[in-house]
Parts: C-alpha cells; sequence; structure tokens
C-alpha cells in the first residue's frame, strides 16, 4: 500500500458515466463522486434558433468523477477512467491527478492514508 493520496478528478459526457462506473469497479476502485457540472473546452459551442431567436449553447453538461485512492495507483484510475469515457470524438472530456494534503474520516476520527 502507497502512503501517497491522491484525487482523480474527471469531467466526462454524462452518457459515458455508466461504462466508467463498470470500468472503476473491475479495478476494484468503486468509491466515487459524482456532480453535474456544465464547462466548456475544445468541444464546439452549438447554435439554434428558438421562436424566430438564434442562441449559442457553449456550456456543455458534464459529470465530474472524483476518485480519493491511496491503495489503488492513480495511474490505474485515471487509464481506467480514460478507456471507459473515450468515444473518440470532441468534448469526450479531461482526467486530472491531484496530491492530497491530508484526509479525516468524520465518524472514526482517522487521518490521513487509514481516513481514505
Amino acid at each position: 500500500m502507497t502512503e501517497e493520496i491522491k484525487l482523480v478528478m474527471a469531467f466526462i459526457r454524462p452518457d459515458k458515466l455508466p461504462d466508467v462506473k463498470e470500468g472503476l469497479a473491475e479495478i476494484g476502485a468503486p468509491s466515487l463522486t459524482v456532480t453535474d457540472v456544465s464547462g466548456r473546452g475544445s468541444q464546439p459551442a452549438k447554435t439554434g434558433q428558438w421562436r424566430g431567436e438564434e442562441y449559442t449553447v457553449d456550456l456543455h453538461q458534464k459529470v465530474k468523477i472524483e476518485c480519493v485512492v491511496n491503495d489503488i495507483p492513480a495511474e490505474d484510475v485515471a487509464e481506467a477512467i480514460s478507456e471507459s469515457a473515450k468515444t473518440g470524438e470532441p468534448g469526450d472530456g479531461k482526467v486530472f491527478v491531484l496530491p492530497v494534503e491530508s484526509a479525516y474520516q468524520i465518524r472514526t476520527g482517522k487521518t490521513g492514508p487509514d481516513a481514505v
């Protein structure tokens, strides 16, 4: 077991969430937090018309996934997310791996890697 705690954070297409959850379960990383978000990256803006008025949608709906790990290599988690979320089209998303300075488990009072 490594003593380094890492946060793997990803922004993916909402329809790829079931695939990502399955990919994470396959590598033994079942714990995750999911948040609905919107944002803008390399995916092009879409224009449309509504009641005769043209509008632009430049913030796309995404899902933010966060996994805090210390007993599973963060690179394995990032790879599982990337492989499961990939469609090959613009807007597939991004995965980031960040160090976690410390962790506290509220219920038990455990700290550091024991809290994860």
